[in-house]
C-alpha cells in the first residue's frame, strides 16, 4: 500500500519540486520512504508502505533496461504466481516486490497486463520508447486513482488533496456531483465533487500518448457480468457451496501475503466472521481481531464479537466508540474522505484503524464486498418484496413480509401499516426498470436538496436522477435477472463511490493501514455472478449459499444471523445535553451558511435545532444534517484551504 503521483507535460519538462509538493500530501498513505523518476515529459513519485520486500521494494520500479517504469498503490495478491511464470520467460528481477512483476507483464502483454492480475491496485506505468503512460485502476475500485488536466498536462494521484498541492489545479465545488452526492451517496463513477478533477473508474484503464490530451483513450477492461441464463442451475446447493469454500480459502491465502503481520476485523457480522474463521481453520496465521463497540446499544454488536472471538480463541481487541469520539474525529475524517458524506460512520472507522496501527499492524482483512456480491442488503431483499407488491397488490402476505424487514431499527420504515404501504408502493411505475430496487432509497436522498439555496437547485433544475445512472449501465441489463440489476447498480455506486472510498480505502490509510477484501477476489465475484438469484436470496434469507458454505465452521447463532448492517450514531454524536460541539455551532450558523452559499441559512438553522432538541430520528435529517455539516468542512478545507484535520 502506498500513495502515487505524477506529471505528464506535453510541453516541456517535469519539476521535481513540483512532485514533491504532490507526494508530501500524500505521507499518511506511505510513512516509509519516498521515491521519484523523471524522463522528460513524465515525473512519477511514491510515497511508501512497506508490506512485501521491505529491504528491497523501493519504488519507482523499472525493468531490465530501464524502459519502462511503474508506480504502484495496492497489492498483488498472485505475484508469486505470475513472478514464476515471466521468469520461465526470460524475465530476470532485481527485486522480490509484487510491483515488478507489473513491469515484466506489460513487456510481455502489453496493456492487456492488467488481465492476469490478481490484486487491488492504482498504477502508472511509462513507456519511455513509446513515450506513453497508462494508468489502470483494480476491478472494484478498491485503491483510489484522480487526475486533472491544465493546458495539455495531466497531474495524477492516489488523492485530491495531492493534487492541489498544484497551485494551477482548480478549487471550486462541482455542484452537479454534489448533488449527485446527495443522491447516490457519492458521485457517479468517473465524478469528483471538484471542478475539474476526474476519477479513472474502476476496471478502466487510461492510455495517454505524446499528443497529450488529444491522445487520450479509455477503456474498461473488466466489469461485473451477468449471464442472461444462469450457468449453475444443473449443480446441487451442495456442490456449489464447496466450490464456494474453496474458492474463498484460496483468496483468504492469497490475500494473507505479506512481510508484516496481518490482522482481521471482527463486527459479529456474518461476513467478517467468515473471513476470520477461514484464517483459523486453513491457513498457519495467527490471528488478531479487532472491532468496534458502541455504548449506544442500538449500534452495538460487542455480543456478537465476543461470541466470535470465544469461538476461535484469537487475541481480540475491541475499541469502544462514544458520541463524542466520532464527533471529536468527524473533520479529520472528511479530510481524508475528500467528499461530503452523507453518514458518520467513516469516522468511528478511522479511530479502529489507528487502534490497529497502534497494535503494530499494517495490514487487515475484512468482509466487506460481501451483500454486493451474494445478495446481503436489506436494499435487495426490500425490492423483492415491492416487486410482489406491485405484481400482487391484492395479497394478504404483504403486512408479514414488510415486518420481516429491519428488524434491528429502532424506527424502522416497516413499523407504521400507512408508512411503510406509502414507502415499499414508492417507484411502482419503474416496475421493470432496471434502477428499480434503488429509485425510493435516492429519492429519499435526495430530498436533501431542499436545503440547497434557490440558486444551487436552479443550476440542478431538470436533473433526472433515475436518467443519470443510465449512460453507467450495461447495454444488455435488461436481459438479466432482477436482483442481478440491483447487485450490478448497488456495486457500481454506493459500493464503489462510498463504501470502499469514504468508508474504505480513506479511513484506513488515514493511519497508513491497508485494508484487504477476499470477497472482492474477481474469481469469487464471476463465481457468484453465475449463480441463479435463489443462491443469493432464497425468500427473504440472503446470501443463502454463503451461509449453507459455512456449516459447520461458524456458530449457527452467527451463520444464520439476519444483517444488521454497520451504522453509528449520526446528529446525535455533536450535540452534549443540546449543547453543539464548537465547530458544529460555527460552520452551521446562518453566516457560514451564507458565506459558503451552497444550503439555505434558514432551512439549515430549521434542521440543526430539531438535531438539537433529539427530534431527528428518521434517515432523513440525519443524513441532510450530515451531509451539510461534511460539506461545510470540506469547503473550509479544500476550498478556503483552512485547516480542521
Amino acid at each position: 500500500m502506498c500513495g502515487i503521483a505524477g506529471i505528464l507535460n506535453s510541453h516541456g519538462q517535469v519539476a521535481r519540486a513540483s512532485l514533491e509538493d504532490m507526494i508530501r500530501r500524500l505521507h499518511h498513505r506511505g510513512p516509509d520512504g519516498q521515491g521519484f523518476h523523471t524522463d522528460g515529459p513524465l515525473g512519477l513519485a511514491h510515497a511508501r508502505l512497506s508490506i512485501i520486500d521491505l529491504a528491497g521494494g523501493d519504488q519507482p520500479i523499472h525493468n531490465e533496461d530501464r524502459s519502462v517504469w511503474v508506480v504502484f498503490n495496492g497489492e498483488i495478491f498472485n505475484h508469486i504466481e505470475l513472478r514464476q511464470t515471466l521468469e520461465q520467460a526470460g524475465h530476470r528481477f532485481y527485486t522480490h516486490s509484487d510491483t515488478e512483476v507489473i513491469v515484466h507483464l506489460y513487456e510481455q502483454h502489453g496493456e492487456r497486463f492488467v488481465d492476469h492480475l490478481n490484486g487491488q491496485f492504482a498504477i502508472a506505468l511509462w513507456d519511455a520508447r513509446q513515450q506513453r503512460l497508462i494508468l489502470a485502476r483494480d476491478r472494484t475500485g478498491i485503491r483510489p486513482l484522480f487526475y486533472h488536466w491544465s493546458h495539455q498536462r495531466l497531474a495524477f494521484a492516489s488523492e485530491v488533496k495531492a493534487l492541489m498541492a498544484l497551485p494551477d489545479t482548480p478549487r471550486q465545488l462541482n455542484l452537479p456531483a454534489l448533488g449527485e452526492t446527495f443522491t447516490y451517496w457519492a458521485p457517479l463513477p468517473g465524478h469528483t465533487v471538484f471542478e475539474g478533477i476526474q476519477a479513472l473508474p474502476p476496471g478502466h484503464l487510461m492510455v495517454i500518448d505524446e499528443r497529450g490530451q488529444s491522445g487520450v483513450r479509455t477503456e474498461r477492461y473488466w466489469d461485473w457480468a451477468f449471464p442472461a441464463a444462469h450457468l449453475e442451475t444443473q449443480r446441487s446447493a451442495d456442490d456449489l457451496a464447496d466450490e464456494l469454500r474453496e474458492l474463498l480459502i484460496d483468496a483468504v491465502r492469497l490475500q494473507l501475503r505479506a512481510d508484516v503481520p496481518v490482522g482481521a476485523y471482527l463486527s459479529g457480522g456474518l461476513d467478517s466472521s467468515i473471513i476470520t474463521s477461514l484464517i483459523k481453520h486453513f491457513t498457519d496465521t495467527p490471528l488478531r481481531t479487532f472491532s468496534l463497540a458502541f455504548e449506544d446499544e442500538e449500534f452495538d454488536e460487542s455480543a456478537y464479537q465476543q461470541e466470535m472471538a470465544r469461538y476461535l480463541g484469537t487475541e481480540h481487541t475491541a475499541l469502544r466508540c462514544k458520541r463524542s469520539d466520532i464527533a471529536a474525529a468527524f473533520p479529520r475524517a472528511v479530510w481524508h474522505a475528500e467528499s461530503p458524506i452523507v453518514r458518520t460512520a467513516p469516522a468511528p472507522m478511522m479511530l479502529l484503524a489507528g487502534s490497529v496501527r497502534e497494535a503494530g499492524f499494517k495490514v487487515v482483512l475484512t468482509g466487506e464486498g460481501a451483500d454486493e456480491v451474494f445478495g446481503g442488503y436489506d436494499l435487495f431483499k426490500e425490492a423483492s418484496v415491492r416487486r410482489f407488491m406491485a405484481r400482487q397488490p391484492s395479497s394478504k402476505m404483504r403486512p408479514a413480509l414488510m415486518e420481516r424487514l429491519y428488524p434491528y431499527l429502532r424506527h424502522s420504515p416497516a413499523a407504521n401499516r400507512v408508512m411503510a404501504q406509502r414507502f415499499f408502493s414508492e417507484g411502482s411505475e419503474h416496475l421493470g426498470q432496471p434502477h428499480f430496487a434503488h429509485g425510493p432509497r435516492w429519492a429519499t436522498t435526495r430530498r436533501m436538496w431542499q436545503f440547497f439555496t434557490p440558486e444551487v437547485r436552479q443550476s440542478l433544475a431538470g436533473v433526472d436522477h433515475l436518467a443519470a445512472i443510465a449512460p453507467h449501465l450495461p447495454p444488455d441489463i435488461g436481459q438479466w435477472a432482477a436482483l442481478s440489476q440491483d447487485q450490478y447498480i448497488e456495486a457500481h455506486t454506493l459500493m464503489s463511490g462510498y463504501l470502499l472510498s469514504s468508508q474504505g480505502d480513506r479511513p484506513a490509510m488515514a493511519h497508513s493501514i491497508e485494508g484487504r477484501f477476499p470477497f472482492l477476489d474477481h474469481r469469487v465475484i464471476e463465481f457468484a455472478n453465475r449463480l441463479p438469484p435463489r443462491y443469493k436470496l432464497m425468500g427473504l434469507t440472503e446470501k443463502y449459499l454463503l451461509k449453507r458454505s459455512m456449516t459447520g465452521l461458524l456458530p449457527d447463532s452467527i451463520r444464520t444471523r439476519t444483517k444488521q448492517p454497520y451504522r453509528s450514531p449520526d446528529s446525535a454524536s455533536f450535540f452534549e445535553s443540546g449543547q453543539p460541539v464548537d465547530y458544529v455551532a460555527e460552520l452551521l450558523g446562518p453566516a457560514r451558511i451564507a458565506d459558503a452559499g451552497y444550503f439555505d441559512p434558514k432551512a439549515v438553522s430549521k434542521l440543526f435545532e430539531k438535531c438539537r432538541a433529539g427530534r431527528a430520528i428518521g434517515f432523513g435529517d440525519n443524513m441532510a444534517f450530515v451531509g451539510i455539516l461534511s460539506t461545510m468542512l470540506v469547503h473550509e478545507q479544500f476550498i478556503l484551504g483552512k485547516a480542521f484535520q
